[in-house]
């Protein structure tokens, strides 16, 4: 996206990163009077991190107490959710269970309750194993005991992202996509950013890069965090696998690690993973055979009856993971610039929370805040969710629209009429991934064989028709 003709000169603030916590802040920021700027690297919102995570709604049971990330998961797990509710975000309240297999695992239940109440979660119980198996039947043989977690909830990842972003344009955002931040000026009156389409001026800089915002706190002249790269390897089986599991299925952690679960998704299907590797490259979101071997093992002891099942697909995600133990949020008032950074996987849930604290940061830093006269209404989301009505179910809108009746996409029931949406929405596409986290298309058990010719020839009619 280039940057629009009437543009400033000189932004307020430039936030980087245009994952879930860029996007938040960038919207948070744009209810104020000030002229603000969403950069990425990418050529999509919610390309890099934020697309490939396990998809949960956090209570923050098990955050470490005392920290900013406990703070900021609990606070967002409310924002988020009422969020949700005014946008369409779609949520299932499916409540989870952590299972303890051995006897390391069950004398550490009693410990991860009080850890969930000092977290400010009070609804917790531990159960032994005949509530386990009445609670999840499917569960392999040996469970010894459990942890309720009533109020964790699975959501749909890609939405988030494009509700924050597309709810930041609509209040004055600028977003420039493709704008790969390669080198800073720092002078009195502000910052230029020279990225790869050409220079950005700014006031102000957030640094919410995710997997590179080591590199950019280096521009800065900082070393005090080094990004890893762990990569999260998933399964995904098929819908008809739902039935074998309503709820999370969570390890408990010990001292070996986290271990893997057993998820429904929002679009119904099942999620086996994630692995946990850490790695050099940035770049390396392939699966890979050791990390399936490492998933089926694991899942033949968990839930056997799992792997009978149909695998829709396989995916990967990099986490940014970092030498510290606690999110890094912080501002250097002499540049004008505020570092958020070390947002592991519960920055979906506490991505709103993250950008309020953000905001209070830069205030406290030095930045003038006045709230804006008026702000439109939050977006209204198109349903990405299994449970929820989809439009080629609704004969009102049929009747007023035959686009939604025309299914292109037969495994996930996607029709034109959404395709034809996406592709004219505040945020279009830019290629068929894009249009994939919009829509669900090609999501499916086929993985485009059958739509895929037809699903690339609607994108590109519908985005000559939207660039005219």
């Amino acid at each position: 996206m280039n940057t629009p003709t009437d543009s400033p000169d000189v932004y307020d603030v430039v936030v980087i990163g245009a994952g879930i916590v860029g996007s938040a802040i960038a919207r948070e920021l744009s209810g104020y009077q000030l002229s603000v700027a969403l950069l990425e690297a990418r050529d999509d919102v919610g390309d890099g991190t934020s697309k490939a995570n396990t998809a949960i709604l956090h209570t923050g049971f098990d955050a470490k107490p005392g920290t900013l990330e406990s703070t900021m998961v609990s606070r967002g797990y409310q924002l988020l959710s009422d969020y949700a509710s005014r946008t369409g975000i779609p949520v299932e309240h499916t409540g989870a269970i952590l299972v303890a297999w051995d006897d390391e695992q069950l004398d550490a239940l009693p410990g991860l309750k009080e850890k969930a109440e000092a977290n400010g979660y009070q609804h917790c119980e531990i159960v032994d194993s005949a509530a386990v198996y009445a609670a999840v039947p499917e569960l392999g043989p040996g469970a010894l005991g459990g942890l309720t977690v009533p109020d964790e909830s699975i959501i749909c990842t890609w939405t988030v992202n494009l509700a924050l972003a597309t709810d930041a344009v609509n209040r004055g955002t600028t977003l420039l996509t493709g704008h790969r931040v390669e080198r800073i000026e720092t002078d009195a009156d502000g910052t230029t950013l020279h990225t790869a389409a050409g220079p950005v001026r700014t006031r102000w800089v957030v640094n919410a890069a995710g997997l590179g915002a080591d590199v950019l706190d280096g521009l800065f002249g900082f070393s005090r965090f080094t990004v890893t790269p762990r990569r999260g390897e998933l399964i995904v089986y098929d819908k008809l696998a739902r039935p074998l599991v309503d709820k999370i299925v969570l390890p408990v952690p010990t001292s070996r690690g986290k271990g893997v679960l057993v998820s429904p998704t929002i679009y119904g299907n099942v999620m086996l993973g994630p692995t946990s590797e850490d790695l050099t490259d940035r770049t390396a979101t392939g699966t890979s055979e050791t990390g399936f071997d490492f998933l089926l093992e694991k899942g033949r002891a968990l839930m056997p009856r799992l792997l009978e099942e149909e695998v829709t697909a396989t995916y990967a995600g990099l986490r940014a993971a970092i030498d510290h133990g606690d999110y890094l949020i912080e501002a250097d008032p002499a540049q004008h610039y505020l570092l958020v950074g070390g947002i592991r996987s519960t920055g979906l849930t506490a991505g709103i929370a993250i950008a309020e604290y953000a905001r209070d940061q830069l205030v406290s830093a030095g930045l003038e805040l006045t709230p804006a006269e008026r702000l439109p209404d939050p977006p209204r989301m198109p349903n990405l969710g299994e449970a929820f009505e989809r439009p080629y179910q609704q004969a009102e809108k049929i009747a007023a629209d035959p686009a939604y009746g025309r299914i292109v996409c037969f495994c996930e029931r996607v029709t034109e009429g959404e395709l034809r949406d996406a592709c004219h929405s505040v945020i279009p596409p830019a290629a068929l991934e894009g249009l994939r986290r919009r829509t669900r298309v090609m999501n499916g058990r086929c993985q485009a064989f059958f739509c895929g010719a037809e699903v690339k020839s609607v994108f590109e009619r519908e985005s000559q028709e939207s660039n005219r």
